[in-house]
């Protein structure tokens, strides 16, 4: 006689003590302000309809689930620094008809014992509650706009708590944006982000390394994609981090293609920029090959050049340089890659100048990287370029855009779109490529595009 096992509850996905320490660290961090009465609130996305009635999957706000590994919609956090409780959450209630038709739900008995949070009530009870436990309050942090839902209510709320007040001379509370706030404590990266950073870096670099080994001519983008998506779920992603990129040819000059429905033509290069993503930190990387596993002489001299490029400036990261620094550096030298390609001519100071260069190469040289693929932190503070530091993690992106119907680049040239993507961890002296098992070397490409069917 066989037995099956019933999974009839679920348990966090990580250890709830990792979320507590955060909340911690934040509420340290507020009560060492100015002394005046702060709290922070953080509440999940909505769910959105995909499709008449289907919805899409739902993913937890990233800066919620930082601060309390809570994954369910409907949900929104109340820290209180220096108050009991000093933890409140508000979910959905248990609900045995709805969770028959759309799984489990912890209600807020389930959260409050499963996930350390010091109280729980329903989420219908937000406005009522929080207006007693805000009461003696001056400040608060919140993020507007993300959820016009909570935004309604969150605007009764301050109404509620202006109107308690009476004539005291005090009226609503003072709303500084909790995304920029926190996003401050994501940028450097502790033990527990980076083990989770590593595995988001290292499912993504199997992936790209399989989608390599089985690409040949005839195939569409899609079948690429599957072979990326199938790695990823194979060794442990939830998800992906963003839309995939798979651009054959000409659509390789298009930053972000998202159609991913072409047949990848002997003779062109395809471009793939995916990333897993691994208890919500995400991998970013983009690997550019050709699709017949040899580079043509045109093919082979941009992508030499922007390969060059990303190395020198992987190489240049260090501790107490500025991101701006990095940006600038990439920016020169891809001009001087566009006078060697006669993409460009006259003055660099005039290309640099008049932004022309933009034409080719229009983005950044990189981007903060973590649980969101352009990660929370801030590049300026007040004005002043930020120093690179130990434990932030981002990416290091030159790339060369020459679109088919530009007529004054040289013919050789047209439709070739290169972007060479790697994830870096700054280190105490230099940095470290956390994504360096994905081939980039031109021999090494040419050695393992198309294995799979050898």
């Amino acid at each position: 006689m066989s037995t099956t096992s019933l999974k009839t509850s679920r348990k966090p996905t990580e250890n709830p003590e990792i979320f507590k320490a955060r909340r911690n660290k934040v509420t340290k961090a507020i009560l060492a302000q100015d002394g005046v009465a702060t709290a922070l609130i953080v509440a999940s996305h909505p769910e959105l309809i995909r499709n008449d009635d289907v919805l899409y999957l739902h993913r937890q706000d990233s800066n919620l689930y930082y601060l309390t590994g809570f994954e369910e919609p409907e949900s929104i956090l109340l820290l209180r620094p220096g108050k009991n409780p000093e933890s409140v959450m508000f979910v959905r209630n248990k609900n045995v008809e709805r969770e028959t038709w759309d799984g489990f739900r912890f209600g807020p008995e389930g959260a409050q014992k499963e996930f350390g949070i010091d109280q729980v009530y329903s989420i219908d009870q937000f406005v009522a509650k929080s207006t007693e436990l805000l009461s003696g309050f001056e400040n608060v942090y919140y993020r507007m706009f993300k959820n016009t839902e909570v935004d309604r209510q969150f605007e009764s709320l301050l109404l509620n708590l202006k109107r308690s007040f009476g004539r005291s001379g005090y009226g609503l509370l003072t709303v500084q944006d909790a995304d920029t706030f926190l996003g401050e404590f994501r940028l450097i990266k502790d033990h527990t982000d980076l083990a989770n950073q590593r595995k988001a870096c290292e499912i993504s670099a199997q992936a790209h390394v399989k989608a390599m080994k089985g690409t040949k001519p005839g195939m569409s983008e899609r079948q690429v994609q599957a072979l990326l998506v199938a790695e990823f779920y194979k060794n442990g992603a939830a998800r992906e981090g963003y839309n995939h990129i798979v651009a054959s040819g000409n659509s390789a000059t298009t930053l972000h293609y998202n159609f991913n429905d072409q047949v990848c033509e002997d003779g062109e290069l395809l471009l793939i920029d995916s990333g897993a993503e691994y208890n919500y930190y995400s991998g970013d990387i983009t690997r550019c090959y050709p699709v017949n596993g040899k580079f043509s002489p045109a093919q082979k001299k941009v992508y030499a050049g922007v390969l060059k490029i990303q190395k020198e400036i992987i190489n240049f990261i260090k501790p107490g340089i500025f991101f701006k620094d990095l940006h600038e550096m990439g920016t020169n030298l891809l001009i001087d890659l566009m006078f060697e390609l006669n993409l460009v001519n006259g003055r660099k100071e005039d290309v640099l100048k008049s932004l022309e260069y933009k034409k080719y190469y229009p983005h950044g040289v990189g981007h903060w990287l973590g649980m969101d693929v352009h990660d929370a932190g801030l590049y300026f503070i007040k004005g002043k370029p930020r120093p690179i530091e130990a434990g932030m993690v981002f990416t290091v992106e030159p790339g060369l855009y020459i679109p088919g119907a530009d007529k004054t680049a040289p013919a050789e040239l047209r439709g070739i779109g290169i972007r060479i993507e790697d994830n870096v961890l700054v280190t105490d002296k230099g940095c470290e490529v956390l994504t360096s098992t994905v081939p980039k070397e031109i021999a090494e490409i040419e050695a393992i595009v198309g294995t799979d069917f050898n």
